[in-house]
């Protein structure tokens, strides 16, 4: 089976959304840094319980980020090979690159997925806290 010729454009469509993916999610490690610092603060000097599970669960995102990023750096790395490739007149190889960065690239948004749905349980969560007090 012959796939149809990629032009060098397409991969090249790739660049700013990428791009705007590593800002959106460099943006989230930094805002989950800055809470953890804050709950590691607040342990070190209440050392209480309850902040443990909730810097636990920061825990994990913060590696889902670091993994969301890899991926979607690796996905631009790829991408730019594919360009290369096709500007050569690699179409096979130009072919698969690009594929393996749309593959890298859906990765890097099913984490993203995930760890908004683990923000907003999360979220959930510490508001239920306050509405149980309230009552």
């Amino acid at each position: 089976m012959t796939l149809p010729e990629l032009p060098l454009s397409t991969p090249s469509l790739l660049f700013p959304a990428i791009s705007l993916l590593m800002l959106a999610f460099t943006n989230r490690f930094l805002g989950l840094a800055a809470v953890v610092r804050g709950l590691h603060a607040n342990w070190r000097t209440t050392q209480e319980p309850m902040l443990l599970p909730q810097i636990q669960s920061l825990r994990k995102r913060i590696q889902i980020i670091k993994h969301m990023q890899t991926m979607g750096v690796l996905s631009l790395m790829f991408c730019v090979v594919s360009t290369t490739l096709l500007f050569f007149d690699r179409q096979a190889a130009g072919q698969i690159t690009f594929g393996i960065s749309l593959l890298l690239m859906l990765a890097s948004l099913t984490l993203s997925l995930v760890e908004i749905q683990m923000s907003g349980t999360a979220l959930d969560l510490q508001l239920r806290d306050v509405k149980c007090r309230e009552q």
